[in-house]
């Protein structure tokens, strides 16, 4: 992947070939309090994703009721998710989003089957369950109640505050199997945030959420990814941001630095060109032709902060199930159960970014 020379694909609003070719999908929606949104209703055959061989998560199973995230988040690292169904990385993610809209009575099945063996399930891994889709379709519910009566464990990673509606319900749940509880929340400047996560709740909300589920009687870990070079990373903002953690109750912090793999990089870069094309030279000579940074920036950035986490009292959360370094290692799943282990690049139009950061 080159500096110079970068694409992003733009298919047109109307041109969903993966859409026209799944056989399970009912139908497709656009409502006023949703603009720009089309919600694409299918009939999921399983609602667990089991998790792919090499992945570095410490989980085997994942749910996610959607696909593309109307969080629009510039640096999302599901991005490329969505090119499993021929739509693009940038504006198909954040605006077609597809909504299993049976996936409470799929995972029924599921847990069902003699072979299942009440493994940690995690929610939030890829696209946000929590997105502003589930106040319209309710599928939480449903999840949450399956797990809790089939003695599953789970997790829940998320940037929406909706989650508070299901509070009493995830009590309930802990009663009888494990649940673990965790916010997103990489930018603490209000200004910065609008921008670069235009569909998020502020993160004074996403705050006063954490404070709500710690008063509910759960650890409830945040996690600062992505760190973002050069906009997020100083001792300043660190200190501030953990800070204002630990006021909210949380118990632990998860961190990692920008991860920026093809898909994600082109949208990113767009971004830096409108609203920050100064830092564009410092980003080419950090990131280079690759998807990391590079490992002087992370000692640098691991020296910064793990002091901070630990002035505030503060615990470094063991694990990390929501980093894009992570879960881009997990296979993906169809919308038909099928397994597919590569895009191919041939199947994605693409339209010359101007001027082009890559």
């Amino acid at each position: 992947m080159r500096w110079q020379g970068q694409k992003l694909e733009s298919d047109a609003p109307d041109a969903l070939p993966g859409l026209a070719k799944i056989s399970n999908l009912i139908r497709s929606v656009q409502t006023p309090e949703f603009a720009g949104v089309t919600f694409h209703e299918v009939a999921a055959k399983s609602a667990l994703n089991r998790v792919g061989p090499g992945s570095a998560v410490p989980f085997a199973w994942t749910i996610n009721p959607y696909r593309g995230c109307s969080h629009a988040c510039v640096y999302c690292f599901a991005r490329p998710s969505h090119r499993y169904l021929d739509l693009d990385a940038g504006t198909d993610f954040d605006s077609q989003v597809i909504v299993k809209v049976n996936v409470a009575e799929a995972l029924r099945r599921d847990l069902a089957r003699p072979t299942w063996n009440r493994e940690h399930v995690a929610l939030g891994t890829n696209t946000d369950p929590y997105q502003r889709a589930e106040g319209k379709y309710r599928l939480m519910p449903g999840i949450i109640t399956a797990l809790a009566e089939a003695r599953t464990p789970f997790s829940i990673l998320t940037k929406g505050t909706l989650i508070r509606r299901d509070l009493p319900l995830l009590v309930e749940a802990s009663q009888s199997v494990e649940v673990q509880l965790a916010m997103s929340i990489a930018i603490f400047d209000d200004e910065l945030q609008t921008t670069m996560e235009p569909g998020t709740p502020t993160t004074a909300a996403r705050l006063a959420t954490v404070s709500a589920a710690a008063d509910a009687g759960f650890d409830v870990a945040v996690f600062m990814m992505p760190i973002l070079p050069f906009l997020t990373d100083t001792a300043e903002h660190l200190d501030d941001a953990l800070a204002r953690i630990q006021k909210a109750g949380a118990t632990q912090v998860s961190y990692a630095g920008l991860h920026l793999r093809p898909g994600v990089k082109e949208w990113y870069a767009a971004w830096l060109h409108r609203h920050r094309p100064d830092l564009v030279p410092t980003y080419r000579a950090l990131y280079g032709d690759g998807a990391y940074a590079p490992k002087h920036y992370r000692r640098r950035l691991a020296d910064t902060i793990k002091p901070l986490i630990a002035a505030h009292g503060l615990t470094k959360a063991p694990e990390d199930p929501g980093t894009g370094s992570a879960t881009t290692r997990a296979e993906a799943r169809d919308l038909d159960g099928e397994w597919r282990t590569k895009a191919d690049p041939a199947r994605h139009p693409a339209q010359q970014l101007q001027p082009a950061l890559f």
